[in-house]
């Protein structure tokens, strides 16, 4: 299992300039099973997920505080939360309320945003990342989550389009058969709650590796976190990864690649890359992501 060899940038008085995080952040990768199959059909299937993946949120919740649904890239938002409230509710969340941003100046209103500071969790449904990053990036709501992650004990959960927007870069547009052609897909800066990590949901079943590929090709720095559909990562200290669910995870790791064409190619001509290093993970297994220590406060 590879690790990271991490180096700690000490400042006067000996403390480290970039502490790891003190909270989680579970992404999952969309269409996740929200209630529990019958013993008839799971005993077909002995390799099956003993457990829901949303039960794995609850259960990290540990009854310490409310978890916040925010449906804020959902398209029908109003029906998405009340839909998490009683999924949560079932599994045995013992508060659960709703955060239903659709405007950056709700996303700066002090008031809505003082649920989050009394909050253990906070998890975004599917939809659209752009309308998370459009509408939350730069806000005190967005402000608040980043700080409450990295001091606090505190959880952050989303699925698909809840998940893609966890991280920086953030794939935003780009079709599920595209990547092979220079500048087929779009990114943006995610919400940054997880840096120089790529995230993709419905990754198989959408065969997405070609697109993250080319991510990975214009910064080998970063590394790719393909996830399949009810399949998840509970994420600890910002890099300690572990896999949930009933499907694959898979890493594209391009640090040690030799070589590649992207920088000097026209747009829409296929690139290359050479000594691409990907692994595929099941449920329980664990994987330190290689990615470097921030050298700024």
């Amino acid at each position: 299992m590879p690790a990271s060899s991490k180096k700690s940038v000490a400042k006067a008085g000996g403390q480290a300039s970039c502490p790891h995080p003190q909270g989680i952040l579970i992404p999952i990768g969309g269409h996740e099973r929200k209630e529990q199959l019958p013993e008839s059909e799971t005993s077909e299937i002995p390799d099956i997920a003993p457990a829901l993946i949303l039960q794995r949120v609850v259960d990290e919740l540990d009854g310490k505080g409310p978890i916040v649904v925010i449906p804020t890239a959902s398209e029908d938002a109003e029906q998405a939360g009340e839909e998490y409230v009683e999924i949560f509710r079932k599994l045995g969340a013992s508060r659960v309320e709703v955060l239903n941003i659709q405007t950056r100046q709700q996303a700066n209103d002090e008031e809505l945003v003082k649920v989050l500071q009394k909050a253990r969790g906070v998890m975004f449904t599917g939809g659209d990342q752009l309308r998370l990053t459009a509408l939350l990036g730069g806000t005190l709501l967005q402000q608040v989550i980043k700080q409450r992650y990295t001091h606090d004990q505190f959880l952050i959960a989303g699925t698909s389009a809840g998940a893609t927007a966890m991280s920086t870069p953030m794939i935003y547009q780009g079709r599920n058969d595209a990547g092979m052609l220079k500048d087929e897909i779009h990114i943006t800066t995610g919400l940054e709650f997880l840096h120089n990590v790529a995230i993709d949901t419905h990754f198989v079943a959408r065969g997405r590796i070609v697109r993250m590929a080319q991510i990975i090709a214009t910064n080998p720095a970063c590394i790719g976190l393909g996830l399949e559909e009810n399949t998840g990562v509970v994420i600890t200290k910002g890099c300690e990864l572990e896999v949930i669910g009933d499907g694959i995870v898979i890493i594209v790791d391009g640090m040690q690649c030799s070589s590649t064409n992207i920088h000097e190619i026209a747009p829409g001509t296929p690139f290359t890359m050479r000594d691409l290093r990907v692994h595929m993970l099941a449920r329980g297994e664990r994987y330190t992501l290689p990615i470097l220590e921030q050298m700024h406060t």
